[in-house]
């Protein structure tokens, strides 16, 4: 299993029940001792470490990751992909959101327009919002009458299983944040003249269907976790938490993966530029930072994240 130790947590398992009401949105288990400020360092390690097994992915050219986010309004998605995927190589990255199906989308299956966003080799691609809206949205709202959306359920299943037989890692994400957070962060954007144009009056009609929602999530949640294209439940009240949470998850993952950078067929001490051989010395590839890294303000070596929180 990629995601080793305290992580496990938030991993739902194939088969599993989920209920959502019992998780606790503001908790920082993990990362109990301290804040944002505190476990900025840690987090910088993490960012770090998915650059440089990002690059081993791009230049390996073999497999490919598929990072699937979903959340309800303010769930903070957009934040989530830039602070956790920040510095990876914009080479090797793609970030698609599926909004409203236009009507060229809409007169054809609904994956369609998905399949063509999937990621090639030796790239990630996130799914600002994914295949799923097109079974939570059309549920909850009552677009299509239910054998429609049910149905849809095996056809992502299916086409979540052939993509990971093809090569595609895939790795899905709820970032699950409480109602009175995310009407905290409504007002914000309401208060904030910066941030008029993020609020939409369609999110206030969606807010009126919370329990909707929520019931519609732990049914797809509970349906298409699979061992091959898992969910991640992630508390997501307190964002430096929540990004911390799947920067480590991304990482995780990549680890398992045992990539290397590809075997070349020439001796590069043999080659020589305008005539000159170059020195080679000091030139090995460096590794990824171990486990837990090193805490750049002290120098001191960090622990892993379960033994240093005292939990896993």
């Amino acid at each position: 299993m990629p995601v080793r130790g305290a992580l496990e947590r938030y991993l739902v398992k194939e088969g599993s029940k989920v209920r959502l009401d019992e998780i606790d949105q503001n908790e920082k288990e993990l990362f109990q001792h301290g804040g944002k400020a505190e476990h900025l360092p840690y987090f910088d390690e993490l960012r770090q470490e998915l650059q440089l097994l990002q690059k081993v992915l791009y230049a390996e050219n073999k497999r490919r990751v598929l990072v699937v986010i979903q959340a309800m309004d303010t769930g903070g998605k957009d934040g989530c992909v830039k602070s956790v995927f920040s510095r990876v190589d914009p080479q090797g990255i793609n970030v698609k959101s599926f909004k409203k199906p236009t009507e060229a989308e809409m007169s054809r299956d609904f994956l369609w327009r998905v399949h063509q966003q999937v990621p090639r080799n030796g790239h990630i691609t996130v799914f600002n919002r994914s295949h799923y809206e097109d079974i939570i949205a059309v549920r909850v709202k009552k677009i299509f009458e239910p054998k429609v959306w049910k149905r849809r359920y095996q056809h992502v299943l299916d086409f979540e299983r052939m993509l990971a037989e093809e090569g595609t890692v895939i790795v899905k994400f709820f970032l699950h944040i409480s109602k009175e957070e995310q009407r905290r962060r409504l007002e914000a954007r309401l208060v904030n003249p910066a941030k008029h144009w993020k609020f939409n009056p369609d999110d206030l009609a969606d807010r009126a269907l919370w329990g909707e929602f929520m019931e519609a999530y732990e049914d797809l949640i509970e349906r298409t976790s699979q061992k091959h294209a898992p969910w991640y439940i992630i508390p997501a009240d307190r964002k430096w938490y929540r990004n911390l949470c799947v920067a480590r998850i991304m990482v995780d993952t990549l680890r398992s993966l045992d990539m290397k950078y590809p075997k070349i067929g020439w001796d590069p001490s043999k080659v020589t530029i305008d005539g000159k051989k170059p020195d080679l010395s000091g030139t090995e590839a460096p590794a990824p930072p171990a486990e837990g890294g090193e805490d750049k303000k002290s120098g001191s070596q960090r622990k892993p994240m379960a033994e240093a929180e005292g939990v896993g």
